[in-house]
């Protein structure tokens, strides 16, 4: 179907080529994948055209590789994917009590209060020093430790099953307590 004005019209090869492309894949939507890419390919290759030679087979010729290539290429993807699998399951065990036990310890983590959870995050999992971390927070490092203290102090009553926090009694200098007024 190539016309002397035009011998690379590609457009009158399009009904033959999603007939065999879908022959090959036996689902339309990878046939127009196919097709397209097969396309794309020709486009690319044009220069390699020869006029004299048959467009429809030429096109034929490029499908069926693209397919054979997509095949090669989704088998190495399989292969690699088991592989990987294959190691996965070698390295981590699924474990469920640790999964649920680190969600746990996230879910404390969260719920600390944004100053301490800030505080706790630059010390404990960036390792920070105490002097850095105040500086990122441009607190004084009294306060970043106080902050530090009071949310590890918040993780063990949560860990304990409390949910509150027990705060030492202050003693009031200079004031009354309630029995002494």
């Amino acid at each position: 179907m190539t016309t002397k004005a035009n011998p690379f019209n590609v457009i009158g090869q399009l009904a033959a080529l999603r007939r065999y492309a879908r022959s090959l894949v036996r689902n339309p939507d990878e046939a127009e994948d196919l097709v397209h890419d097969a396309l794309v390919r020709a486009l690319e290759r044009k220069s390699s055209f020869r006029s004299s030679g048959s467009l429809l087979n030429w096109l034929m010729s490029i499908l069926h590789n693209t397919h054979i290539d997509r095949l090669r290429s989704r088998r190495a993807s399989d292969r690699r994917h088991a592989a990987a699998a294959e190691l996965v399951d070698l390295v981590a065990p699924p474990d469920q009590e640790h999964s649920v036990r680190l969600a746990q310890v996230r879910d404390a983590f969260l719920a600390l209060p944004e100053d301490q959870r800030e505080a706790l995050h630059l010390v404990a999992i960036e390792e920070l020093s105490y002097q850095e971390a105040a500086d990122v927070l441009n607190i004084p490092v009294g306060t970043l430790m106080s902050r530090i203290s009071r949310a590890r102090a918040r993780l063990r009553a949560m860990e304990q099953g409390d949910g509150e926090v027990t705060v030492p009694h202050l003693k009031i200098v200079g004031g009354y307590h309630d029995d002494q007024q």
